[in-house]
This record gives structure tokens, C-alpha cells and sequence, in this order.
């Protein structure tokens, strides 16, 4: 069946308040998740910075000695992996030249190979690379540098071939005048010893030769090389890019926490949505039956005034009908009456009767039930209404027992003599000539009794024993079908419970439980 519209109109907007959530909790995330990320870059452009600081430092005249530079990335490394502060550490540091190959690195070398480094931020789970160029680094064609640093290598690397695989010619030098090392330059005149006995650097060459057109001048012992060599030497060794290779760890913490925490706040949310649907749909339920309490009560007070107006119409009816069954006696009794008129005086008679039973029985239904509960003695009451049936029991030579414990109940004396009185009445139309009925009064625990009325008559059948106490429902021929029904009344009046249970071997049993029985 579908919703109606103002069901379908309250679930869609609480729907739509659950998914702004949902959308608003993702937003969140991805807010937190990219402030993460900068957090990440800011951290790369500081170490970028301090590394920057500490080559401008150990930078003279555009070049830099890679023993003193290595060390000092080495401990940027160690310092910043061990660091309890920043848990993002610094997994490597490689310096780049104009082809992209690192000149320098430390840390864990495999996370700098060129195929990694062809994106500026590279994210590799555990794992992101930050290529960051370095400004103002270049070469002109004529070997010439602009605001270039060349890193170079040590002097051992220089020896025998040149840094780096470059072939310079050599010149055999003395070991006292090199302090252990041998130098082989061309180009560069020897150096000469001082008073004092120190290795004095030579003569600076002519302005022309020392500077290129960026107007920077070459370091004193680079000056040896021609154009050729020195733009060799810059190609594979100047600095143009810095790569940084940070540890996500820190970063992938704080956005498992957060999905977590926005997850926890979505579920809630949906259970608050839930929540929400389910209270409001009680809510309205609650609402339809109070609606429908208010027009079950109005019904009731309709059918109250019904039932009162139509008790005073069989009451009222009542007293015609007495009056024709006096006047139907009184034609029956005349002396010179024929006997056919005192044959249909007769039935006059017993017409009126049977109508004038079937108010009595209306009336004693319409009444309303107002119970007024004293203590009333089982036993001594069904006696008496067997001794009120006892025309009817010896017409039909009936065989009626009052049998059990002697107990009082909490009940209205009045009600409950009517109750007795149409079980009663009922089992003797049941049972034929010399049949036998069984009033027993038994306790069921100690604060509750029960009573049985037993039969041996034709008995109900299964399908007919909960129809048996409607109105107007009966399977005699002389029956008015309310006198089952008033016993119900009374039953339900009082608080107790009534079943019709088949006799054994047959016949029916009424039993009546939860009466309370009398201190």
C-alpha cells in the first residue's frame, strides 16, 4: 500500500537531514585530510628552507664541498626520523642536477629513483615524494654561471680521471706540497711555498678568464678548467631541483581517526534519523487512536442513550402485553366461552408469555452493570436457585448435586444469583428427561476460586462455543439467546473468565475462574 503524502513528505525530510549529515561528516573529512596534506607540505618547505639556510653556509663562491654537505643532510635525515615531535619523518633528501639525477643524497636511496621522480608530489602509500626546483640555477653557452652552486666532489674523486667519470689531463705534484693528496690540473699554475713555509694559492688568472657573463666568478680551484670542462663539470654536479621523501605515517593516523570519528558521528546521526521516523510514526499512531477513542466513546455514549431508550420501550412494551394476557385469561374463564375461543385465549397466553420473557431477558442485558462487591457463599446461593429451578428439575426428573468446598467470594450477590440462575436454566434445556447436573466449587490457589456447572447433554459443538455468548445466538427452540450473553456481561463486569470445555464423556461444562475468594 503506498504512504500517503505527509508520511512520505516527514521520512524524505528526515532522509534528506540523515544524508546532509552524511555529506557534511565527507566534506569534514576531506577538509581534515587536505589540512593533513598541507601540514605535510609545510613541514617539506621548512626542511627545504633550513636545508637551503645550511647550503647558502657552506656555499663559497658558487660551489660547495660535498664531504661537508653530506654530513649535514645525513644528520637532517637522522634528526627528523628519531623525532618525537614531528612523527612525519624524513625518509630521504637527494640533490638534482639539470638532467634530474641526484648529486647528493642520504637516507633510504631506493625511495629517489629517477621513474619516482618524474612528478613534483607523489603520493606511494607509506610513502610521498616533494620535487622542488632550485631558483636561479643555470648555464650559459659559453660556461658562464648565473647564481649557479656546483657541488664539488672530493678531492680523491678529482684524481686519476676527474670527478665524476669527467677525463681531465694530469700533472704530476709532489705529496709534501698536498698535504698527502695528489692533484693533477692543467691550466692552473703550481703553487709556491710562503716565509712562513704554508701552500699559498696562486695568482688569481685576469678578470676576463675569472668571470663568465652572469657576471659570477669561479671558485679559485676550479679555475684551472677551460669552458668546456667547467660546463661538463656544472652539467653533472650543479644543483637545479631538491627531492624530499616524507613518511606518511602520521598522515594516514590522523585520517584513519578522523574517518572513524566521522563515521561514528554518521551512525549516530542515522540512528537519531531512525529514532526520529520511529517516533514520529508512533507519534502519529498515538494521535489516530485517541481520534478513535474519542469516536469509540461518543459511539458508546450513542449506544448507552440507545440501549436506555430501548430498555424503556421493553419496559414500557411490557405492560400492554400484561395487560392482554389478563384480558386473554378473563375470555378463557367465561362461562358460556366455546372451546375454541378458550383454545385461542390459550394461545394468546403463551404467546404473550414468550414475548413478555424475551424483554425481560432484553432489559436484564441493557442494564448496565454496576457491581457491588460483598461476600456471598457459593455453595448456599446455587442451592437456593436449584431450589427456584424445582418445577422445572421435577418435571423433567433432573438429578442436581451442589458438590465442593464451602467458599465466599468478592462478588454482587444480585449479578451473581442472575449468573447462577441462567447457567442453570441453561443446563436444564440441554439435558433430556433424568439427566444429571453438577454444580462444584472448588479453590484454585489461595486467593482464587473456581465454579463448574457440568452437564450431560447434547453438549456444544467446538465450532459454536465462542458463538454461544453473543446475543441473540442459541440452539434451543425455547431459547431467547441473551441469557449466555448476560452471564458474559456479568463475567466481564466483575473481572473473571468464562470457557464452555466439553464434558467427559458428554455432555458441556461452563467454568468460570479468577474469583476472588473472601477473607
Amino acid at each position: 500500500m503506498e504512504l500517503p503524502r505527509q508520511r512520505r513528505l516527514i521520512f524524505g525530510l528526515i532522509a534528506g537531514a540523515w544524508l546532509l549529515v552524511v555529506g557534511w561528516q565527507a566534506e569534514e573529512h576531506l577538509r581534515v585530510v587536505e589540512a593533513a596534506k598541507s601540514d605535510l607540505r609545510n613541514r617539506t618547505r621548512e626542511i627545504a628552507s633550513t636545508l637551503s639556510a645550511v647550503t647558502r653556509a657552506l656555499r663559497f663562491r658558487g660551489a660547495v664541498f660535498q664531504e661537508r654537505l653530506e654530513p649535514v643532510l645525513n644528520e637532517l635525515v637522522s634528526n627528523h626520523t628519531n623525532s618525537f615531535v614531528n612523527s612525519s619523518g624524513l625518509l630521504a633528501i637527494g640533490l638534482l642536477n639539470t638532467d634530474g639525477d641526484p648529486v647528493v643524497t642520504a637516507g633510504n636511496t631506493n625511495l629517489l629513483s629517477r621513474e619516482l621522480l618524474a612528478e613534483r608530489e607523489r603520493w606511494d602509500g607509506d610513502c610521498v615524494r616533494f620535487v622542488l626546483p632550485v631558483a636561479g640555477p643555470s648555464v650559459n653557452p659559453e660556461g658562464a654561471t648565473n647564481n649557479a652552486t656546483v657541488v664539488i666532489p672530493a678531492f680523491r674523486d678529482m684524481t686519476n680521471g676527474g670527478p665524476r667519470g669527467l677525463d681531465f689531463p694530469r700533472r704530476d705534484r709532489r705529496p709534501s706540497e698536498t698535504n698527502g693528496l695528489d692533484f693533477s690540473f692543467t691550466n692552473f699554475p703550481p703553487p709556491t711555498n710562503n716565509v712562513a713555509g704554508q701552500m699559498e694559492p696562486p695568482p688569481p688568472p685576469p678578470d676576463d678568464g675569472d668571470r663568465g657573463r652572469g657576471g659570477n666568478r669561479r671558485p679559485p680551484w676550479m679555475r684551472w678548467m677551460n669552458d668546456s670542462e667547467f660546463k661538463a663539470l656544472a652539467a653533472k654536479r650543479e644543483l637545479h631541483g631538491l627531492v624530499l621523501a616524507m613518511s606518511t605515517e602520521n598522515f594516514r593516523a590522523v585520517g584513519t581517526r578522523d574517518l572513524w570519528l566521522r563515521g561514528v558521528i554518521v551512525f549516530f546521526a542515522g540512528v537519531s534519523a531512525l529514532g526520529a521516523g520511529l517516533a514520529w510514526r508512533n507519534l502519529r499512531r498515538t494521535a489516530e487512536l485517541q481520534i478513535r477513542l474519542v469516536r469509540a466513546s461518543e459511539l458508546n455514549s450513542h449506544l448507552k442513550e440507545l440501549n436506555l431508550a430501548a430498555a424503556g420501550l421493553a419496559h414500557e412494551t411490557r405492560n400492554p402485553l400484561n395487560l392482554i394476557r389478563g384480558q386473554a385469561q378473563l375470555i378463557a374463564r367465561l362461562p358460556d366461552a366455546s372451546p375454541d375461543v378458550r383454545e385461542k385465549s390459550k394461545i394468546i397466553l403463551d404467546e404473550t408469555d414468550k414475548v413478555t420473557a424475551q424483554l425481560t431477558e432484553f432489559i436484564n442485558y441493557s442494564r448496565p452493570r454496576e457491581v457491588r462487591r460483598t461476600k456471598v457463599a457459593l455453595a448456599a446461593a446455587s442451592r437456593e436457585i436449584v431450589r427456584t429451578l424445582g418445577y422445572d428439575i421435577e418435571e423433567k426428573k433432573l438429578r442436581v448435586e451442589v458438590a465442593g468446598e464451602d467458599l465466599s467470594v468478592e462478588a454482587d450477590e444480585q449479578s451473581l444469583r442472575q449468573l447462577l440462575f441462567n447457567l442453570l436454566i441453561n443446563a436444564t434445556q440441554a439435558v433430556g428427561e433424568g439427566g444429571q447436573i453438577r454444580v462444584e466449587v472448588r479453590r484454585a490457589n489461595a486467593t482464587e476460586a473456581v465454579l463448574e456447572v457440568r452437564d450431560d447433554g447434547h453438549g456444544v459443538p467446538p465450532e459454536n462455543r465462542a458463538e454461544i455468548f453473543k446475543p441473540y445466538f442459541t440452539t434451543h427452540q425455547k431459547g431467547t439467546g441473551l441469557g449466555l450473553a448476560v452471564v458474559q456481561q456479568i463475567v466481564h463486569a466483575h473481572g473473571w473468565e468464562i470457557a464452555c470445555l466439553p464434558n467427559t464423556p458428554r455432555g458441556a461444562v461452563f467454568r468460570l475462574t479468577h474469583l476472588k475468594v473472601a477473607a
